[in-house]
Formats: C-alpha cells, structure tokens, sequence
C-alpha cells in the first residue's frame, strides 16, 4: 500500500467508527462549499500531504492571544463580539470593567444629503480646472462642494464587578488572561490565598447574549458586586428576577435611537445568596460559581425611520431575547455558541513552519516585541487568524457593516467618528471575506449598499445631475451619501459607492451564485455605472474625463508652484471606472443581458477612457498629469488600485505598467498607518515580490505604546489591535488579506499557487480552506521553500482552471463534488468523490 493510500485509510476507519456518512481525501466534509468546517473535535479537517510531511498537531498549535496582567489600557483588553453585540474584558482583580457595545447605537437621524446650490459650484469648479487653475478650483471645492459631517459610533456601556478581598498585589505572577481563537472565548485565571478563580466571557450569536462564567475552587468563596453604568444619557434598576436594566438614549439629538441592556444574573452552592443593593446593583455572597448572562436591545428599526418615529421598544425586546435564555444551562449556551463559531473559524487553517515559539508562559505583546528579531512565523499565523477572528465576531448576516472599530469602541465619540469610510477602510474590512472562506459575512455591506443606493439616487440627481446613484467618502448607519463637510482632499469624491459595489461582482466570481448576482447584485451595478457614465464627460485630447477629480486625501503642487488637491481624471478614478465597467459587461454576459442599451453605452464608454500613464521619473502618474507631489511617503497609494483590489494591471498583460506601478511603491516607502502597510504587502505581493511584501509584513510587528502612540506610524498595541494609531481595525483584516494573496490569487480562470512565498522565512508550510475565485477551495502545502501538493474542489459549478506555478502552467477542469490532488509538478496523481 503506499502511502496516499493508507493516508486515506486512516482516516477512514476513524470515521467510520464514528458513523459518519460523508469521507473524503483530506477528511471528514460536512458541506460542498464549507468542507473543512469542524463541527465536533473528532471532525476536524485532517487533510495532510500524502508523503511525509506533517506540519503537526494543530491542537497542539494553540491560536492564543496571553497577558500575564490584567488590563491596563483599553487596549490591552481582550474583545468578543456575536457580529451585533460586543465586549472588552479587561480582566481586572479587584475590580473588573467589561467594555459593552452595540452596532445600532449612533447619533443623529436620517439626513437630506443633497445640496441644490452644488450643480452651480461645479460648474465654476469645471471652468477653473479646464483653465489649469488648479489652486483656485480647490479653493471654490473647499468652500461650496462641502457637506456635511457624518454621524458618530456609540458605546453602549459597562457592566462592573466588584469582589470582595480580590486584592491584585503580588498575585500577577499567577495571573493568566486568554483570547482562544479556536473556542472565541476569554478566561481570566487567578488565585487569591488558596483559592482559584476563573472568569469564562463569551458572545453567543445563536442566542444573541454575551455569557460570563465566574467559578472559584473552593466553595462559597465567591462573593462580589455587580452593576451597570454608561457614559451616555441613562438610568438603571433592579427587578425581582435578578434582573438589572439599564435604559438610555444616544446623545446628539433630542430624541436619538433609544437602547436597553438587561443583566440577568445566577449562582450555585448551597451558602449562595443574592441581595438586591440600592434598587441599582446585585450583591451575591458566598456562592461557588455565578454565570451573568447580557442582552441589548435599541429602537434603530433601519436607516430610513427618524428614532422620533421607531416602533420598537428596547426593554420588552431585551426582557424577550432574557426570557429565551435564562434558563437554559450555561454548558448548553457554550456548546451552541462553539458550534456555530467553529463551523466558520475552522474552514482556514495555516501554518507557516513545522514548530510553534508559543509558549503561554510568554505574554503575546513580548511574541511582538521580539518579532524583529525571531520572525516567528507562528505569530503570522495568529495575526491571520485573529483577522478571520474578528469578522466573524464583528458582522454578521443581519448585522451592521463593521465599522472603523468592528464593533468596539470606548468613546462617546470614537475617532473618526468609528464611520464607514469609503475610500478604503470599509472596503479593506471585507477583503478577507472571500479569500479567507467567510462569504457570508459579507452580507451586511450588501444590505448597506441597498441603503446607500436609495439615498444616492437623490445625491446623484441633485449635486451632479445624474443619473444612477453616487456615495462619498465618508457614510454612517443612516447610509450618508453627500460629500464629507470640510476641505475637498477628502470630501469630494463621488467614487466611494462604485468602489464598494465591485464587491457584488467579486462576492458572485467566489460563490458563483447567480441568483444573487440578478437579484441583488446587477440592479446596484446598473445603478453605478449609470452614475459614472454621467460622470465622465467629454475631456481633452478625445478622452472622456472626470472633473473635479481628487486622489483621495493627497495633494499636488501644481505648475503655478501652489498646493492644489483638485484637478480631472486622477488615476483612481479611472482604475475604479474601468474596473466597474469591466464588471458590468462581464454580468451582462453571465446573464445574458449584453444587448442592454447600459451595457452598449459602457463599451462606448470603455474606449475613451483614458489610459494610465508613467510618469517622467519612471513611476505610475497619480493625476491626469505629471504634477510635482509635495509628499511622496503620502499613506495612500490610491493610483494602484488597478493593481490590488482591481485586476486592470496585471504582471501577465502589465509588464510596463507594473515596473512603473513597482518604483511607485518603492517611492512611498514603508511607513505609514497599518492600514497602509497592509495594503502595502498585498500590493507587492500582486508585483510578485516575496522579499517587499513580507518587508511589510514584518514592518507591522511593532509593539505600540498606547501612552505615546503619537510617536508611531503603524503597528499593533497589545491585544494585537492594529494601530493608525490610534485604533482601526481595518489593519487586522487587511493583514488577514495580504497573507492569502501571498499564497493564492486567482481570476476566474487562473490560480496562482504560492505566488509570493517567502521562501526563506516559511520554509515549510501548509494552508488550507482558502477560496479562489470560480468557486474553488484550495488547499497547498510547501516543503523546502517548493510547492508540495495541492488539494482543489468546487462548490458546486464546474470550473476550468489554469494552475501556474514558477512557470509552469496545466489546464484543470474541475467538477463538483471531487478533490483533485496535483502533485509539486502540477501532475493531477488523485481525484477521490466528496459524497
């Protein structure tokens, strides 16, 4: 027997053993599209290569994130979240302070985001720019083509625990707080004398509560004070079921969206008792364990009904979503909530290197602090991880998009208001959701969208007398569409809803669902192209052109030796252009709609588009000419979107264009926010250069001091948070992107397998679950810096591939409900049937 053979065999008399009715070649599948979800621990995806390599144990890789102390910033916390609601645990002793938020909570209502003076300021604007008189179109921009400021994210508030002879002096040494990625859960583990105790805090999204489990090792020991406080407008109070409620309402307008948050609270042991403190607090004394179950509610009932008008009613729906819970056992909560978290964290798994440095007697901030050094590729994978983490615990089917915070914030008034922001963060916060096997996380942005079309439309018929629909830079939950108040380096610019619908077309290229790509997706599409085909009007030279034009947030000093940021057709607006009408014709296409008279107008249109240019210096132009730039480390890289998320530059059709795309990164350097860098590293890795996009990989491990993160660019605080600073957790997921596309990318019909390893830092390595385009999964594993083996299957549609691998290139036609094997030579050596 050899040994592809009896790695299959092995597997399958486990299985069998278990009665399980679905095998397969790697291991146990539970459905086509989502085959390496475990469901119990003896399921887990036990693909190995069919040789000798095994990257080990993956219980034995624990995907941890330690502190030997509790918190001492916000941002040593650890957060859980169900995708609506979520939580930092600071795991303090004496006192602990649990962070609450809820996604609906914002200021303000439901805006008019059109302006009827804007079509006269634009024409003043039009004739500055075709005049060349940059400085003074920007300055007209500045004052007149202004909106309005965007509404703000809210905190909700805290829950407080307060025990009793807890003191924290000289017990840090047996002090232990975790984030357990596998199990989405936060313990706190301490001693006090000799007693043991324990904090268990999870976020359930089956059952819409955040749980906490308090435990101590020796019976009625367990007494404390627990409460509820908020920094916004509230009141609290107790009721006779161990209840307390706390009611209140968001700040900013006189009847803002209303919120309730409902503490229920019970114990065990046989000198257990429970006192109701002050008609506000719980007090339980000499209990052996408690388990604190939350819910939240508030009257947002969408973006479209003023909070003045909402029906709902905060209290009785969290006292309903109370009563479905309380009585439920805590060991059942806990296995409901693994269940439906595993099925979506347990599709990707990743290993950079056949040991793991992660010791949990090392805090992980100290794993940062000596990555420069160590380049632990373990601490990659945790990063990666934590990434997929924190989508799933930040938006969910229902939920609200995440936002610049994912859900977490501390502020009554978060940086940068927590808003959406469409010139790249909302974006980058959902890039990992396709390749990183989490499609349907993706359908919050999908139901904004729908959103940001119907306010648009008005926008767009009003500012710009077009038609179609248009979003801005800046947006919020009442789906903000006008331009941002403030100068027009930032505000002005009409691009933000076609660059987040090319996410309709790339979530139909993943999934291949066509039912969703002629229910929901083309209707919005349309809308978009009509927008920019009204948009673009006739220019110089026979081109169509844009005008007013910025690149986002960046200036240019113009010929008359003056700062400008507005002038016509910047490169972002063509790559995002071209990238829409591209989409629109190939949907056509899919759907047989390519006689639509949109879809001739967009090939019209197509032809005149102007061209990316090069600049004199040999690197790709940011603008429509070659303007000086005043600050070349600018944190943007807008002018590359052809390259990375858009597919217009390729290294394949590109050469030219990347060489010139490659000296412009070169130029902008490696510093800059995290968002930045990330962004970065998935950019060098579509250039094809393993040595710069793990450059910027390695560039992000610095450890950030919260009390002086005015001295970094960049980096990650404690709790692996990324930093601008101050926090934005499109870092995280930018991170989680950039390493797929380090590993796999695709087009519909091409997979490039390890296209930008490092090969001299993951020597050894093995990736699996991650999700190509034209509906395949992809698993490879990699030996002495070389690909090893490859494992593909679709989920459901046939799907013609060209594998490229350093040169070489093999067609594949793979059919549903198989895994196919190719060996390191691209050979296809075993097909074996899911079913």
């Amino acid at each position: 027997m050899d040994p592809l053979q009896l790695s299959l065999l092995l597997p399958l008399c486990l299985f069998l053993s278990f009665s399980l009715l679905i095998l397969g070649h790697f291991g146990a599948m539970e459905e086509h599209d989502d085959w390496v979800v475990a469901r119990k621990p003896w399921e887990k995806e036990l693909w190995k290569p069919s040789t000798s390599l095994v990257m080990g144990d993956e219980e034995s890789r624990p995907l941890k994130i330690i502190f030997k102390r509790p918190a001492r910033n916000w941002t040593d916390a650890l957060p859980i979240g169900n995708g609506r609601f979520g939580a930092m645990v600071h795991g303090g002793v004496s006192s602990e302070i649990i962070n609450l938020n809820d996604d609906t909570l914002w200021t303000g209502i439901l805006g008019n985001y059109t302006d009827p003076n804007a079509p006269k300021a634009l024409a003043n604007v039009r004739k500055l720019v075709d005049a060349g008189k940059y400085s003074e179109a920007t300055a007209i921009a500045d004052k007149e083509l202004s909106g309005e400021s965007s509404n703000a994210y809210q905190l909700l508030g805290d829950l407080i625990l307060e025990f009793e002879d807890h003191n924290s002096t000289h017990i840090e040494h047996m002090y232990h707080r975790e984030l357990d990625l596998d199990t989405a859960t936060v313990t706190v583990r301490y001693s006090v004398g000799d007693v043991e105790f324990k904090r268990e805090h999870f976020a359930s999204n089956p059952d819409h509560v955040i749980v906490t489990k308090i435990s101590s090792s020796k019976q009625g020991s367990l007494s404390f004070i627990a409460s509820l406080d908020s920094k916004l407008d509230h009141h609290s109070y107790t009721n006779d079921k161990n209840q307390i409620i706390m009611e209140g309402s968001c700040s900013g307008y006189p009847k803002g969206i209303q919120f309730s948050l409902v503490l229920n609270l019970q114990i065990s042991g046989a000198s257990g008792v429970i006192h109701n403190l002050e008609g506000q607090k719980i007090r339980v004394e000499k209990a052996d364990s408690a388990v604190i179950l939350l819910v939240a509610a508030s009257s947002f009932d969408g973006p479209f009904i003023k909070p003045s008008d909402a029906k709902k009613n905060p209290t009785a729906e969290a006292l309903s979503r109370m009563k479905s819970v309380y009585n439920i056992p805590y060991s059942t909560l806990y296995a409901r909530h693994l269940d439906d978290y595993q099925k979506l964290f347990h599709r990707v798994s990743l290993q950079l290197s056949k040991s793991s440095k992660a010791d949990e007697k090392i805090s992980t901030a100290e794993r940062v602090q000596s990555f420069q050094t160590d380049e632990d590729p373990s601490l990659v994978e945790l990063l990666f991880q934590y990434g997929r983490y924190l989508l799933i615990s930040s938006s969910r089917p229902g939920t609200q998009p995440a936002n610049l915070q994912g859900i977490w914030s501390k502020d009554v008034y978060p940086p940068w208001s927590g808003a959406p922001h469409l010139n790249i963060n909302l974006q980058m916060n959902y890039w990992l959701s396709l390749s990183c096997n989490l499609h349907e996380l993706q359908e919050p942005v999908f139901d904004y969208l729908s959103a940001l079309a119907i306010n648009g439309k008005k926008t767009a018929s009003v500012n710009y007398k077009a038609s179609g629909w248009v979003a801005h830079q800046v947006s919020d939950i009442w789906a903000k569409t006008s331009p941002d108040s403030g100068e027009a380096v930032w505000a002005l610019w009409p691009m933000g809803g076609a660059w987040l619908s090319t996410h309709l077309w790339e979530h139909y290229t993943y999934t291949m669902d066509k039912n969703f790509l002629k229910n929901k997706a083309y209707p919005l599409l349309e809308g978009v192209a009509s927008f920019l085909l009204d948009w673009w009007i006739e220019g110089k030279d026979g081109y169509l052109e844009t005008n007013p034009s910025t690149s986002p947030e960046h200036t240019f000093t113009a010929s008359d030796g003056k700062t400008a940021s507005v002038s016509y057709s910047s490169t972002m607006d063509v790559a995002i252009t071209k990238e829409v009408f591209s989409i629109i014709v190939s949907a056509a296409e899919a759907l047989g709609r390519t006689g639509d008279n949109l879809v001739r107008n967009v090939i019209k249109a197509q032809a005149k588009l102007p061209p990316y240019r090069i600049a004199k210096d040999g690197s790709l132009m940011e603008w429509a000419q070659d303007f000086e730039d005043p600050d070349p480390h600018h944190r943007h890289v807008s002018h590359l979107f052809g390259i990375f998320p858009g597919h217009s530059i390729t290294p394949e059709e590109n050469p030219a264009l990347c060489k010139a795309a490659n000296y412009s990164l070169y130029k902008r350097g490696e510093e800059g926010p995290g968002w930045s860098t990330v962004w970065k590293a998935a950019l060098w890795a579509h250039l094809r250069s393993s040595e710069h996009a793990y450059r910027m990989v390695k560039h992000l491990f610095d450890l950030v001091d919260p009390d002086r993160e005015g001295s970094y660019e960049g980096g990650l605080y404690s709790n692996l948070f990324g930093a601008h600073p101050p926090f934005q957790i499109d870092t995280n997921f930018g991170f989680s992107a950039a390493i797929a596309e380090m590993l796999v990318q695709s087009t519909v019909k091409d997979l490039y397998l390890l296209p930008t390893l490092p090969r001299d830092k993951w020597t050894n390595g093995c990736v699996k679950g991650l999700r190509a385009r034209g509906g395949v999964t992809v698993n490879i594993c990699w030996t002495d810096g070389d690909l090893h083996e490859v494992g593909l299957w679709s989920n459901g549609s046939n799907s013609v591939k060209r594998l490229n691998y350093r040169g070489t290139t093999v067609m594949a036609n793979i059919l549903p409900g198989t895994v196919y094997t190719f060996d390191r030579k691209l050979r296809c050596v075993n097909t074996q049937s899911l079913l």
